[in-house]
């Protein structure tokens, strides 16, 4: 049985209630684990910061040393761990290996910045006066962390937490707990001290809000969804303690006359379907001019019939379960909703069943719907499952109008060979992030976040950093040096 694990150590709560962790491909229980409360939050978070000082004053260097260390250890264990993800997530095995491996790749990207924490210097203030910009760290950060990439989304809070001097109270979705929870022993076996990173398992109310709330917490960051968000920001509005977000999001595509249609198909492809379509960064919407768009629908559905569905365990699997039956019910209500709105379904749009794939899995063939309303819910929700509208437009000024239409502004793309053409939409597109004739994938080296309802702060890119720091200004005064000849007389008096 999975157990939390505060200060270093499993710890068991026998008077806990625990909740069955189930395999989204077949029902089956893989494990249980206790659902925390307040109580446990705070040994945990007590834990966090009776480690802070020690953690703090590590220099930045060894720190660094510490990370990667860690991040070694959990990539040596990446055939064990994503097995387990995989079996609590339902992602194919090579989406879970793929995961573990950007978790270690955010944790060495933030253990070589450690020595590029700097403050500042601002000479001649006033005469003989001179100032110093010191940063230092906030102190316990509360990471609150989605089902849809356990980790993945854990390491983009855990390295500029803990390279900077922070230490870290995790709680993770309460239906994928189990690899987070062997993640932290792995840490701790590796070298990383007890109580700077602890994990609680638990439901948000029970779990996440007593953690936001908690006083010794100086830092919340979270990724999910943002009516959750604006909650968890009011309440941490509550202490003034430091907040980022990473929400929603309904991330628009546009494909221009003069795009590379296959490389962009692909991209569509990808981009909306991998793990699932259960992704805040995922292709949403897309626009396509008109006078490509039937050779590129076509394209994009010949890519779509080939995705193979099934278990993660499965060889050649390329679409696992969605996570719940929640989840798949909700996006059947949108497709079935984007039908009667008058879409044309190419691909997909139901329910998969037999064939090997169990009656207690979370199955939904990949979807390709063409022309829904505008006011659909495909068009105007974030569709969090394997399922793309597809609409057509007369040009730029359209698609950009289409685009920034929504609340939402995270991620978005533009395919075109016209670089000035697609500069000036990257500066248009109300979103946080922007490829250009590429895939979406996020680099560590660049900051993330969104705009509008999509998020609050930064993560990844040396920006991150200063949301896991606190600035202060010193002012030093020079000593001014005793006149020889005074200090001469007032030695002879004083004899």
């Amino acid at each position: 049985m999975a157990e939390v694990f505060i200060n270093g150590e499993y710890t068991n709560y026998p008077q806990l209630e625990r909740l069955p962790i189930t395999n989204p491909a077949n029902g089956e229980e893989v494990d249980t684990a206790p659902l925390a409360g307040p109580a446990e939050i705070d040994e945990a978070v007590q834990s966090a910061y009776a480690a802070f000082p020690a953690w703090r004053d590590t220099p930045a260097s060894k720190r660094g040393e510490v990370l990667g260390t860690a991040a070694e250890a959990v990539l040596a264990a990446v055939e064990e761990l994503a097995p387990l993800l995989t079996s609590e997530q339902g992602k194919p095995l090579r989406e879970a290996r793929m995961e573990i491996r950007r978790f270690v790749h955010t944790l060495e990207h933030y253990a070589g910045m450690a020595k590029n924490i700097r403050g500042g210097y601002v000479p001649d203030l006033d005469e003989g006066t001179y100032g110093m910009i010191v940063r230092r760290p906030l102190g316990v950060v509360g990471a609150i962390v989605p089902w849809n990439f356990p980790t993945t989304l854990l390491g983009n809070k855990l390295g500029p937490a803990l390279i900077t001097g922070n230490t870290v109270v995790a709680k993770p979705a309460e239906t994928t707990p189990l690899t987070t929870l062997r993640i932290a022993q792995i840490m701790h076996e590796a070298g990383l001290p007890a109580g700077v990173f602890n994990v609680v398992s638990g439901t948000g109310e029970d779990a996440g809000q007593p953690l936001v709330e908690h006083p010794l917490v100086r830092k919340v960051a979270f990724t999910g969804s943002t009516p959750v968000g604006k909650k968890l920001m009011a309440l941490a509005a509550g202490g003034l303690k430091r907040a980022t977000l990473e929400l929603g999001g309904s991330d628009p595509m546009i494909v221009c006359d003069d795009a590379n249609l296959d490389k962009a198909a692909s991209a569509a492809s990808v981009g909306r379907f991998f793990n699932c379509g259960q992704a805040c960064l995922a292709v949403k919407r897309l626009y396509v001019f008109e006078s490509v768009a039937d050779e590129f629908i076509e394209k994009l559905a010949g890519k779509v019939r080939k995705l193979k569905v099934g278990p993660g365990t499965t060889q050649g699997v390329m679409l696992g379960p969605l996570h719940s039956r929640r989840q798949r019910d909700l996006l059947e209500e949108q497709v079935n909703d984007a039908i009667d709105s008058g879409a044309e379904v190419l691909h997909g749009a139901r329910v998969l069943e037999g064939d090997g794939l169990s009656e207690k899995g979370h199955f939904y063939e990949p979807t390709l719907l063409v022309e829904p309303a505008q006011d659909s819910r495909v068009a105007t929700e974030e569709v969090f499952g394997p399922a793309l509208p597809v609409w057509r437009v007369r040009n730029m000024d359209e698609a950009l109008e289409r685009a920034n239409g929504l609340i939402f502004g995270l991620g978005s793309s533009i395919w075109t060979r016209d670089l000035d053409r697609a500069s000036e939409a990257a500066e248009k597109i109300e979103a946080g992030y922007t490829w250009i004739n590429s895939p979406q994938v996020v680099y560590d080296e660049l900051p993330f976040g969104g705009w509008k309802q999509s998020g609050y702060g930064k993560e990844h890119g040396i920006e991150a950093l200063e949301y896991y720091t606190e600035t202060k200004s010193v002012v030093v005064k020079r000593p001014v040096a005793a006149d020889p000849e005074n200090a001469t007389q007032e030695l002879g008096s004083s004899r």
